[in-house]
C-alpha cells in the first residue's frame, strides 16, 4: 500500500508540473483515498464515536482550506464559488458522520494543501483569513471583480486581486468628492493617470476603439428585424441573435468562415428579448406568442414551455446574475413576473405591476437590485430578495412621460480611476442617458447624454466590457439613422469617438464579445454585421 500511495503522489506532482489541477488530479485523489479507505477497512471493524467527532473536526479543517482559496477558483464566475463552497460544506458534513479514520482524513488535508499552494502559491495567515473566513460562501454574493483577466490587475504570484464593494451612498459620496476636487479639463481624476497612460501605451481611447473592417455579415433572417443579439458570456466567437421572425440563430466566428451553428424554432409569434445563462449551456426567450422557452444551446432542442397565465405577449427577460434557475420576465400588461425555469413555475412573491407594458430590465452585478423600464417613461428600481426570490417596489424615475424605455444596462464601474455605479438608458427621447446610481434602493441621477436620433424604435446600447487602464470610458449604440456611435463618458465636448456606417436601416442592438477585438451590431432589416477592431 505504501508504494502504491509514493506512486499517486509522483504521478499528481507530475501532473501539477504539467498540466494543472484539472479533471486528473482529482481523480488520483480518489484513488488515493479508495486505497488508503480499504487497507484502513481492511484492519479495523466499527469506529467509535469519538473518533467520528475527530473526523467532524478535520472535515471542518478541510473546508477552510477550501475556503481559503476559494477566491482564486473560476474568477469570472463569482456565483460558482458560491455554489461550490456550500455544496462542499454539505459534503463534508455528510462524510464527517460516517466515522472513518481521521488520520486517513489528515493525510488527505496535508495533500489537498500542498496541491492548493502549488496551484495557487502559499497564502499569508492574514490574506487567507480576509479571503475566506467562515463567512466566504456568503460574501461572494457582495462581490464585485472589477479586474480583467491581465496580468497587470494581478498580484506577484499571479493572484487575481478583487475590491470589496461598497454601499451604493458611500461610492456616490466618493465620487461626489473626487469630481469636484478634480482640476477644470482633467479627464482621469487621480494620481494614478500617468501610470495608466503608460500601461495603456499611451494610446488614446479613439485608437483603442477604431472599429472599422466588416469581419462578417449574417443575413439569415432578412426582411425580419433583428431586436437582440449578444455574445456568450466569456466568449469570442459564439454570438446568438433573435428575430421578429420567430427564430433565433445561434452563430460562431471560428473557425472560418462564420457559419449558423443552430437555429432555434418553436416559438409561434415574434421573439423579442432572449439572454444567455452564465454557463452558455442554455437560452431563455420571450416571445409575442405569450410563451418563454428555454432552450438547449448544443443542439437547438426547446426543453421547456412556459406559457404566461395571462396570455399576454412577453417582452423581455434576463437571468438573475447569483442565480441562473430564476429569470425575469415582464409582459404586456404591465406584469413583472420571477420565473423558476427548473419548475417552470412563478416564484411566489416574485410578482409586480409597472405603469405600463415592461420593455427592457437589468440587475445590478450582484443581484440585488433590478430595474425595468415600460412604454410610459418610467424606470422601476425593486430589491430582489436572494433567499426567496420576492421582489420589493423601490424608487421610481420619471425619465420622459409617454416616451419608452428601450434598453438598461447596469455597470457597477465607469473607469478603473472612476468608481461610479451607474445606468446606461435608451429612451425615445433623441438621446443617449447615462445616470448614477446614487444609493441602495437604485435611486438615478442624470450625469450625462449624448445626442443620438432615437424616436420611436426600440434602440439598445451597452458599456464596453473591460476595464481600461486608458483615461475616459466609453458606450456604444446603436441609431435610427443606421450608425452605431461610441462615445466617451468624460469628455465634455466631441464625445463621438468612432461612429460605423453600413446598415441599411436603423440600428437596433450592438454587443462585443469577451476581450473587446469584435462588435455585433443588428438592424431593422434582418442585418447583422460583425466588426473588427482595426490593427495597428
Amino acid at each position: 500500500m505504501i508504494k502504491k500511495s509514493e506512486a499517486v503522489n509522483h504521478q499528481i506532482l507530475l501532473l501539477i508540473r504539467g498540466r494543472g489541477l484539472a479533471g486528473h488530479v482529482t481523480c488520483l485523489l480518489k484513488q488515493r483515498w479508495r486505497e488508503a479507505k480499504e487497507g484502513i477497512c481492511a484492519g479495523s471493524g466499527l469506529l467509535s464515536s469519538q473518533i467520528a467527532c475527530g473526523m467532524a473536526a478535520v472535515w471542518q479543517q478541510v473546508l477552510a482550506v477550501d475556503a481559503r482559496y476559494n477566491a482564486y477558483r473560476t474568477p469570472t464566475f463569482p456565483q460558482f464559488r458560491t455554489q461550490y463552497i456550500r455544496r462542499r460544506s454539505q459534503l463534508l458534513r455528510e462524510n464527517a458522520k460516517c466515522g472513518f479514520e481521521p488520520g486517513l482524513r489528515r493525510q488527505y488535508l496535508r495533500l489537498r494543501s500542498q496541491l492548493l499552494a502549488l496551484r495557487y502559491g502559499p497564502l499569508s495567515e492574514q490574506s487567507s483569513f480576509r479571503a475566506s473566513s467562515v463567512r466566504s460562501s456568503r460574501t461572494t454574493l457582495d462581490r464585485m471583480e472589477d479586474f480583467e483577466e491581465d496580468p497587470r490587475s494581478q498580484g506577484a504570484r499571479g493572484h487575481r486581486r478583487s475590491v470589496s464593494r461598497g454601499s451604493y451612498q458611500i461610492q456616490a459620496q466618493m465620487n461626489r468628492v473626487v469630481y469636484d476636487e478634480r482640476p477644470p479639463g482633467s479627464l482621469v481624476p487621480t494620481s494614478v493617470a500617468e501610470a495608466s497612460r503608460a500601461m495603456a501605451g499611451d494610446t488614446t481611447l479613439s485608437e483603442n476603439y477604431a472599429f472599422a473592417g466588416m469581419h462578417h455579415i449574417f443575413d439569415q433572417h432578412v426582411d425580419s428585424a433583428v431586436p437582440r443579439l449578444q455574445f456568450a458570456n466569456d466568449d469570442k466567437h459564439l454570438l446568438a441573435c433573435c428575430s421578429l421572425d420567430g427564430t433565433l440563430s445561434i452563430m460562431t466566428l471560428s473557425p472560418s468562415p462564420p457559419s449558423v451553428k443552430v437555429t432555434l424554432k418553436g416559438h409561434a409569434g415574434p421573439v423579442t428579448d432572449f439572454a444567455w445563462s452564465l454557463s452558455n449551456d442554455i437560452i431563455v426567450s420571450t416571445s409575442l406568442d405569450g410563451t418563454l422557452r428555454i432552450w438547449n444551446t448544443g443542439d437547438g432542442r426547446c426543453i421547456r414551455e412556459v406559457r404566461d397565465p395571462e396570455s399576454s405577449e412577453l417582452l423581455c427577460c434576463t437571468f438573475q446574475p447569483m442565480n441562473n434557475n430564476l429569470t425575469v420576465v415582464g409582459n404586456s400588461k404591465h406584469h413583472l413576473q420571477v420565473v423558476n425555469i427548473s419548475t417552470g413555475k412563478k416564484v411566489k412573491g416574485g410578482c409586480s405591476k409597472l405603469t405600463g407594458r415592461v420593455l427592457s430590465l437589468s440587475f445590478d452585478a450582484p443581484g440585488r437590485i433590478l430595474w425595468a423600464g415600460d412604454d410610459r417613461g418610467s424606470i422601476f428600481s425593486f430589491l430582489f430578495d436572494m433567499a426567496t426570490g420576492k421582489l420589493t417596489k423601490a424608487k421610481r424615475l420619471v425619465v420622459s412621460e409617454g416616451s419608452s424605455i428601450c434598453s438598461i444596462s447596469a455597470r457597477s464601474w465607469i473607469s478603473r480611476e472612476a468608481r461610479d455605479p451607474s445606468l446606461l438608458i435608451n429612451a425615445c427621447v433623441n438621446k443617449l442617458l447615462l445616470y448614477r446610481v446614487v444609493d441602495n434602493d437604485g435611486t438615478l441621477q442624470l450625469k450625462r447624454s449624448f445626442p443620438i436620433q432615437h424616436g420611436s424604435q426600440h434602440v439598445h446600447s451597452i458599456f464596453c466590457p473591460l476595464m481600461s487602464f486608458r483615461q475616459g470610458a466609453c458606450v456604444v449604440t446603436g441609431s435610427e439613422d443606421a450608425c452605431v456611435y461610441f462615445f466617451d463618458v468624460e469628455r465634455n465636448t466631441k464625445a463621438i469617438v468612432n461612429k460605423l456606417q453600413g446598415h441599411g436601416g436603423p440600428v437596433l442592438d450592438v454587443s462585443f464579445n469577451c476581450d473587446e477585438s469584435l462588435l455585433a451590431s443588428a438592424d431593422s432589416t434582418g442585418m447583422v454585421i460583425i466588426w473588427r477592431r482595426e490593427q495597428k
